[in-house]
């Protein structure tokens, strides 16, 4: 009998053991990225009765080899939702982009969430997805909204909300002060919230970054440089509670826009690399242009202030940002590269170097293209 509990309690043991290393979180030690292929989608091609398009987050299941894609459609088009995808990717590039299933997420009560017509205050603006393999859980972010329209204010705050792979609503992060909506110029600037979002630590923790500067901490990013602040929010997946955050400074608008109309430069998503390291992704883009300049940078969090009791940047100067360092300028791939918005690691390359996938949202518009990129990770 003792025997066979010691070969029991080593085959406890064992599993255990394979189970942890089973999820442990990809990290690396990035000098480089070295551009392997691209893959693009036809535009707004139909799948089970969706639109595709607008696809703002990317994420990588190693364990099924799937990918889970969020889609920012504020249920315009189909109810807000998001896919599963499988990507073929070899060292020469990517071979293949197959849509498996959609999936909505879903309210509390089970519902879908409604258009602005249906529900103006309830009506979500999705864009960060990420899957947490220790839960077998999604999480995804919301812009919410802050329409100061002529006939009627609309407020709502931004959300980070936990679901099932199913969609089925499980739980929401509390928000810390600075990000609460407001009619007055204060906390966050309308279609500029909470744009990326990474897991860290293996799995128990979470940042979330903010596209770009609240109110109260400064101006938006300009041709020139105006010393643009956006904040990293940090939280700990156990107590869903908001441990510290960080500033980060954008660089400015890449080219000035022709006619003078439209111009930004924002944090489009962010992605864990290793210990107090983010990959940090800012897409720039100017009317007159179709390309936007995208930047990969890595943001180093370990000698900056937390400054999550720090209400205004603008009046509080006394921090210390995130220190960056530029990885990869997409304008130098020689090729059209559009309003990139996900990014995570994928599979291994047969020569044991990682790979970093991205994908586009088109916006649902003709003149741009659901583009995936491939890269392969040099440490």
């Amino acid at each position: 009998m003792k025997y066979f509990s010691l070969l029991f309690i080593g085959a406890l043991l064992l599993s255990q053991t394979f189970s942890q290393v089973k999820y442990i979180q990809p990290t690396a030690n990035i000098k480089q990225l070295k551009f392997l292929g691209e893959y693009v989608i036809p535009h707004n091609m139909n799948f089970k009765g969706t639109t595709i398009g607008g696809l703002s987050g990317l994420d990588y299941d190693a364990e099924h080899n799937i990918y889970y894609s969020i889609s920012d459609d504020r249920s315009e088009h189909n109810p807000a939702r998001f896919y599963v995808l499988k990507i073929k990717v070899t060292p020469k590039g990517i071979d293949t982009v197959e849509f498996v299933d959609t999936r909505n997420m879903l309210q509390s009560d089970g519902t879908v969430y409604p258009n602005k017509k249906q529900n103006p205050y309830k009506t979500p603006d999705p864009e960060a997805m990420r899957y947490n393999p220790i839960a077998k859980q999604l999480v995804w972010t919301s812009e919410g909204e802050r329409d100061l329209g002529m006939f009627k204010t609309v407020l709502e705050n931004p959300a980070i909300t936990t679901i099932s792979t199913s969609g089925k609503y499980i739980d929401t992060f509390p928000l810390p002060s600075q990000v609460i909506m407001h009619k007055e110029e204060i906390g966050p600037r309308q279609n500029g919230v909470f744009e990326g979002i990474t897991f860290a630590n293996n799995y128990k923790e979470a940042y979330v970054s903010i596209e770009e500067p609240l109110y109260q901490d400064g101006q938006r990013a300009d041709t020139q440089d105006v010393n643009p602040m956006i904040r990293i929010l940090k939280y700990d997946l156990a107590t869903k509670k908001n441990m510290a955050q960080y500033a980060y400074k954008l660089e400015p608008v890449a080219h000035a826009p022709l006619p003078l109309t439209f111009k930004i430069n924002g944090v489009s998503d962010i992605l864990y690399e290793a210990k107090d390291k983010l990959l940090v992704m800012e897409r720039s883009f100017s009317t007159g242009r179709m390309a936007c300049t995208v930047k990969i940078f890595e943001a180093d969090l370990s000698k900056a202030t937390n400054i999550k009791d720090n209400l205004s940047l603008i009046q509080n100067k006394a921090f210390v940002p995130a220190t960056k360092r530029l990885i990869l300028n997409m304008d130098n791939l020689g090729r059209y590269v559009d309003n990139v918005e996900g990014m995570t690691f994928g599979p291994t390359l047969p020569n044991g170097h990682k790979t970093i996938v991205t994908v586009v949202d088109n916006n649902f518009l003709m003149l741009e293209k659901t583009q995936f990129f491939l890269f392969e990770v040099i440490e």
